[in-house]
């Protein structure tokens, strides 16, 4: 049935965003109390939003 696949694909898309968003956020307060660690947690931030996003698509495939 295509409804539920819709669904589930629909949450998906909304769990993987929130996640990237708390990522961003998190990463700009830290970035804001230890400026001279922006580079690292740059770079952390990124994969981190990579591997979601990889989970995110593999997910959506899935259903």
């Amino acid at each position: 049935m295509v409804i539920p696949n819709i669904v589930g694909a629909g949450l998906i898309v909304i769990g993987a965003g929130l996640g990237i968003g708390k990522i961003g956020g998190s990463a700009m307060d830290a970035i804001a109390r230890q400026p001279e660690a922006s580079g690292k947690i740059q770079t952390a931030m990124l994969i981190a939003a990579a591997l979601i996003e990889g989970i995110g698509f593999a997910a959506i495939f899935a259903s």
